[in-house]
C-alpha cells in the first residue's frame, strides 16, 4: 500500500476526459445534451419500445447511441476491451449482466450461469475488480413479495425458494472459489428483507477471512443507517467481516407511489438532506471500523465522494486501503472516476451488458436518472463542454 490518500480535484477535466478521443467527448456531450431534456427523456423511451414492438430497425440507433454510452458490450468477450481501456487510466470494472425480467425457472438458472460465468472471467482479467447480481434476475419478485409479507407458501413455492438458495449460494461459492467479490444489489422495500436475509447469511458463511460477499443498502430509506448499525453489530458477534456498498436509491417516485396507494407511511426520507446525512454517517460508519468492513461508495455525488477521500486522509490510511472502493456508473460522473484512479484510490465503473433489446430497461433508467436527480446531466454537459473548450 502506499502513503496517505492524497486530496483529490474533481474539478480537473483533462483527468476527468482523459479516456476518450475528441470525436468520442464530442459524441458524448450532445448524447448528454439530449439526456438532459425531460420532454426527449419522457417520450423517447415509448418510441423506442414502440419501434422493438413493431419489429422497426432501431437496433443499430440504439446500440451507437445509448447503448455505446451506458453499456460494455452485448456479450462477455465484447466487455474486454472496455475493461482493459478502463484499466489504463487506474479505474476498473465491474461486471453486470444486466438483463432483466425473466420469470421463468429456465431463466433463473440462465442468470445464475451468466453470472457465474462473470466470476471465472475476472480471475483471468485483472481489470476486473467485482462481479454484481440482482435477486430479481436469480428468483421469483411475487415469490419473495409473499415471504416478506408473511403468506404461506405453497409446496411448490418452498421448493422454488430452496432453488433460489441454491442459485446464491453457488454464485457465493464461485465468487469465493474464483477470487473474485459479488456485489448483491438492493431493491424496492417489499422485497429487500428477504434479500437481506439471504446476503447476511451469505456473508456469515463466505467472509470469514476475506470480503467476498458485498450486500447494498440505500439510504434514500430512513432505516438504513440504523440497519447498517445493527449488521455491524451482528457481524462483529458471529465473527464475519462485512462487506457494504452504499448507494442512495433508485426506486424513489416507485416507493413513495406504493406507500401512498396501499395507505402506509413512506420508508423515504423527508428530504435530499436526510438521505446525504445518514449517507455520509455510513461512510463514517464504515471508516471507523476499517478492519472489519470493507465499503464501496457507489454514488454520483461529489461531496460524499470527496468526504470518503477525506476520511481516509485524517484516519493516515493509503489511497487503495483493500477495503475501500469508489463506484460510479459507466460514462457517468468521469470527473469523480478518473480523478479518483489517477489518485491511486480504488475507482470502478460497472459495467453493464446484454444484448441490446434486453439492456434496453436498465438503459432508459439511466437516462430518467440523469433528468431526475437535480443537476446531474447538466453537470455532465457543463464537464463536457468545458473540456471540449479547453482542447479546441
Amino acid at each position: 500500500m502506499e502513503d496517505v490518500a492524497p486530496r483529490i480535484n474533481f474539478n480537473n477535466t483533462e483527468l476527468a476526459f482523459q479516456a476518450q478521443t475528441d470525436a468520442k467527448l464530442r459524441r458524448t456531450y450532445w448524447l448528454f445534451r439530449l439526456i438532459d431534456s425531460p420532454f426527449l427523456t419522457k417520450v423517447g423511451p415509448k418510441l423506442l419500445n414502440l419501434g422493438f414492438k413493431l419489429r422497426l430497425p432501431v437496433k443499430g440507433l440504439v446500440k451507437s447511441t445509448l447503448f455505446d454510452l451506458f453499456a460494455g458490450g452485448e456479450s462477455l468477450a465484447e466487455t474486454v476491451k472496455r475493461s482493459e481501456h478502463l484499466m489504463e487510466y487506474g479505474v476498473r470494472t465491474i461486471l453486470d449482466y444486466s438483463v432483466e425480467g425473466e420469470k421463468t425457472e429456465e431463466g433463473f438458472e440462465k442468470t445464475k450461469q451468466e453470472i457465474i460465468g462473470t466470476l471465472v472471467h475476472g480471475h483471468k482479467h485483472e481489470a476486473v475488480a467485482f462481479s454484481a447480481c440482482k435477486l430479481t434476475g436469480l428468483a421469483s419478485f411475487d415469490l419473495m413479495a409473499n415471504i416478506q409479507a408473511g403468506k404461506v407458501l405453497t409446496k411448490a413455492e418452498q421448493e422454488a425458494f430452496e432453488r433460489v438458495k441454491n442459485r446464491v449460494r453457488e454464485i457465493a461459492m464461485a465468487a469465493r472459489d474464483y477470487d473474485v467479490p459479488v456485489f448483491f444489489d438492493a431493491e424496492e422495500t417489499w422485497i429487500q428483507d428477504v434479500i437481506d436475509g439471504l446476503v447476511e447469511g451469505l456473508m456469515e458463511e463466505f467472509n470469514r477471512d476475506k470480503v467476498i460477499v458485498w450486500t447494498t443498502t440505500q439510504h434514500y430509506r430512513h432505516d438504513r443507517l440504523a440497519y447498517l448499525q445493527s449488521l455491524l453489530k451482528r457481524s462483529e458477534e458471529r465473527g464475519y467481516l462485512l462487506g457494504v456498498k452504499l448507494v442512495r436509491g433508485a426506486y424513489l417516485e416507485k416507493e413513495n407511489r406504493r406507500a401512498e396507494e396501499m395507505g402506509y407511511p413512506t420508508p423515504i426520507q423527508p428530504n435530499k438532506a436526510a438521505t446525504d446525512h445518514d449517507y455520509n454517517e455510513a461512510l463514517k460508519l464504515c471508516i471507523d471500523h476499517i478492519d472489519h468492513v470493507a465499503v464501496c461508495a457507489g454514488t454520483h455525488n461529489e461531496q460524499s465522494s470527496a468526504l470518503l477521500a477525506e476520511l481516509l486522509q485524517q484516519k493516515g490510511l493509503p489511497a487503495n486501503h483493500p477495503h475501500v472502493w469508489f463506484a460510479q456508473l459507466l460514462s457517468m460522473s468521469d470527473h469523480i472516476s478518473f480523478n479518483l484512479g489517477h489518485g491511486g484510490y480504488n475507482a470502478a465503473k460497472y459495467l453493464p451488458y446484454g444484448p441490446v433489446k434486453s439492456v434496453m430497461p436498465y438503459l432508459i433508467r439511466r437516462a430518467e436518472e440523469n433528468t431526475s436527480v437535480a443537476g446531474q446531466a447538466s453537470r455532465e454537459v457543463e464537464l463536457l463542454k468545458r473540456e471540449v473548450l479547453r482542447r479546441n
